[in-house]
């Protein structure tokens, strides 16, 4: 005779007692942790405002408009560069709000500990970093949409705005999913090194100022600009948005982030669970 499998009740308010499940708990739970640096973020909003705004802006200012006054480029460069900046202030909006401040959470402050007593996995902590850090993002790379249309002319196809919109988010989730990984790999005394090794190369190596396949002459730098997933955010929104520009196809832009995304996710959390654990 065999016992019958058992469900652990506990009573509700109502009387009728209901299954104990600890998956709504942990939703929410993380959805109370996500609204917490929400607010944070509007709190510091005129910060968030400057640290997002300024560079992109000054690109455009000294690239388009006082370069393009003096005749050093030509009057499309903005539309080209335009998409570019977009796609930076995505990734970067999303990678600087996860990685600066999650190598501080680990190491001396360890206010990493109050979010790992919230009751949801451990690895949901991680999860909701990304999300966070890619809701900076997008909403970076939208505040930068208006700015650049003032200072440059743009004719966007209707056409290719929700594919730009698609290409945007998946920058967004890139920089969060890229930040969390390299907040969790950097130790605390080598925080100097991540603008001079990591932030400027993928500055300037992402096709954010250049198409990509028009260095065809200069076959190193193109190669080098390959391994940056940045150049297949801006190929894609330049593809969307300007398509009459030499650009890389809109599908390989598509699954090398969405890879990347799931690759820089899976590392992230490892490093997580074992930083956070130690």
């Amino acid at each position: 005779m065999t016992a019958e499998p058992t469900t652990r009740t506990e009573p509700g308010p109502a009387g009728p007692s209901a299954p104990v499940t600890a998956a709504p708990r942990a939703g929410l739970a993380f959805l109370a942790v996500l609204r917490r640096d929400l607010y944070v973020t509007m709190r510091e909003l005129p910060s968030f405002l400057a640290q997002t705004l300024i560079q992109p802006f000054f690109f455009l200012l000294v690239f388009v408009t006082v370069l393009g006054r003096t005749g050093l480029v030509s009057p499309e460069y903005g539309s080209i560069m335009l998409p570019g900046l977009i796609a930076l202030n995505a990734m970067f909006g999303a990678l600087q709000a996860v990685a600066l401040p999650l190598v501080f959470e680990l190491s001396w402050t360890r206010e990493i500990d109050d979010r790992l007593l919230a009751p949801m996995p451990v690895w949901a902590v991680a999860v909701e970093k990304v999300v966070f850090a890619a809701g900076r993002g997008l909403l970076a790379s939208l505040l930068m949409v208006p700015i650049g249309v003032l200072m440059v002319d743009v004719d966007w196809p209707l056409a290719g705005l929700f594919p730009a919109l698609v290409m945007v988010v998946l920058g967004a989730l890139l920089g969060g999913a890229m930040g969390l990984t390299i907040g969790t790999a950097v130790p605390p005394r080598r925080i100097n090194i991540l603008f001079a090794v990591i932030f400027t190369p993928l500055l300037f190596t992402g096709s954010v100022q250049y198409p990509w396949p028009t260095l065809g002459d200069l076959r190193w730098f193109q190669v080098l600009s390959a391994l940056n997933p940045l150049t297949y955010v801006s190929e894609g929104i330049r593809a969307s948005l300007v398509p009459a520009v030499p650009h890389i196809p809109l599908w390989i832009c598509v699954v090398v982030p969405v890879a990347a995304v799931v690759v820089f996710t899976l590392l992230g959390i490892r490093g997580f669970l074992r930083r956070a654990l130690d």
